[in-house]
């Protein structure tokens, strides 16, 4: 039986009829189990499921709204807070809060900047600078806080045009912002010169580390070539980090980290002209499920250093294998240069026969294959993660199947999709 009515049915249902229609709902949904999904869901394995799930049922029901009636939720985010910090090179002083995914990491960021910005240089018309390849979640902060975002272009090399970013920063900058990597392409930008262009009006520098927090410190580890963005940059006030990606809990946890107390004090919301008391909120949330909390946790304590450096290594070995695929392929290529777990396919315009990418996506989508479609330019992006480990052959044959039968081949539909919309 299937419920499809709009309304509520008046009696219940028994309960192994309930899990088999929800398991049936499921069957349309991408299949990351078989590694065909290019990022939304990262699978660290077995026993790392093993270990989520058991610390999910233990919390299940426990509420961070108030660590004072469940002080363990306390402890561990404070604990995951100081890993964290420590793992990106934070001083004694960081601290930070656990969201409940990237994007809320970011609001917390651009708030806690304009807040500063506010009350300590008196800024009334707060600006966030930024490159057209930062998260566009940073375009929500700025519309739900009132900042205003100058947005610049990117330098040949696709990271943030820095030089351009500093003909906007000034007296109203509240807020730099630098990804590590960025997501459309996988670079680094150049932290160290966007830190000092907030350094030089003192405002705060935000590291978009959502997709490298997790993975830029363990590549470094292996000798992997790194370039220096974390709180070892002078000027950087604030990092976002998820562990529900690369760190491999289950959704929806992340860390926001900022170099002192101090500078973390301006993220927390307090009222105390309430009848029902005392209010004071760190999140965006009020009521804060402790379940990804734990899990985030148990992960993180299960894999340890040498659990992640593991992992990445078996991440960077997959993502060098496509982008090598890739380039052997006529038609398409990698654009810019990034070296770790994000890939953008696009058209090879130097090509003979360039490809369109987007018909390949379709035909891939035909096979299996899950990837978002960006613009500008065109191409197809991939966040490789240990859910993608043993695939390569197939994959790579599969595309170069795939190529060659959209070659000359233009589709009318050229939309993107990053969005719920329903």
């Amino acid at each position: 039986m299937t419920n499809n009515s709009k309304s509520l049915g008046s009696a219940g249902r028994p309960i192994d009829e309930i899990v088999a229609e929800l398991e049936a709902k499921r069957s349309n949904d991408a299949s990351w189990e078989t590694g065909k999904t290019f990022g939304m869901v990262y699978d660290g394995g077995p026993s790392v499921r093993e270990v989520a799930e058991k610390a999910a049922s233990l919390y299940l029901h426990e509420n961070a709204l108030n660590t004072i009636a469940f002080p363990s939720l306390r402890e561990i985010q404070s604990e995951v807070v100081g890993w964290t910090g420590a793992l990106l090179n934070g001083p004694d002083t960081t601290s930070g809060f656990l969201t409940s995914g990237g994007t809320e990491s970011i609001l917390c960021a651009v708030k806690a900047a304009r807040e500063r910005a506010r009350i300590e240089r008196g800024v009334t018309e707060p600006e966030i600078v930024l490159a057209a390849s930062a998260h566009a979640a940073f375009h929500k902060a700025g519309h739900l806080f009132g900042l205003k975002v100058h947005k610049v272009g990117v330098s040949d090399d696709l990271t943030a045009d820095v030089e351009e970013m500093a003909a906007y920063v000034g007296p109203n900058t509240a807020l730099v912002v630098g990804s590590a990597p960025q997501y459309p392409h996988g670079v680094v930008d150049d932290i160290g010169a966007i830190a000092a262009l907030a350094a030089s009006v003192d405002a705060n520098c935000h590291v978009d580390a959502c997709m490298g927090g997790f993975f830029l410190p363990f590549a470094e580890m292996l000798g992997r070539e790194v370039p220096v963005w974390d709180f070892r940059v002078f000027g950087v006030t604030s990092i976002s980090a998820d562990i529900h990606k690369l760190g491999y809990a289950p959704k929806g946890v992340s860390v926001i980290l900022h170099r002192t107390k101090e500078l973390r004090k301006y993220q927390t919301f307090v009222f105390d002209d309430w009848l029902g008391g005392f209010y004071a909120s760190p999140n965006m949330q009020g009521t804060r499920s402790g379940l990804p909390m734990a899990a985030a946790w148990a992960v993180m304590q299960h894999l340890g250093i040498d659990g992640y450096k593991k992992l990445t290594a078996s991440v960077l070995e997959t993502a060098d294998a496509i982008r090598a695929g890739i380039a052997e392929i006529d038609g398409i290529k990698v654009l810019g240069d990034g070296a770790y777990q994000l890939i953008a396919m696009a058209s090879d315009t130097e090509s003979g026969s360039p490809i369109d990418v987007f018909a390949l996506g379709d035909a891939l989508g035909a096979k299996g294959w899950v990837h978002d479609r960006q613009t500008p330019p065109d191409s197809l992006h991939s966040t490789v993660s240990n859910s993608n480990a043993g695939i390569v052959p197939q994959y790579l044959s599969d595309l170069a199947d795939c190529v060659e039968q959209v070659r000359g081949d233009i589709i009318d539909d050229r939309s993107t999709n990053y969005a719920t919309l329903e």
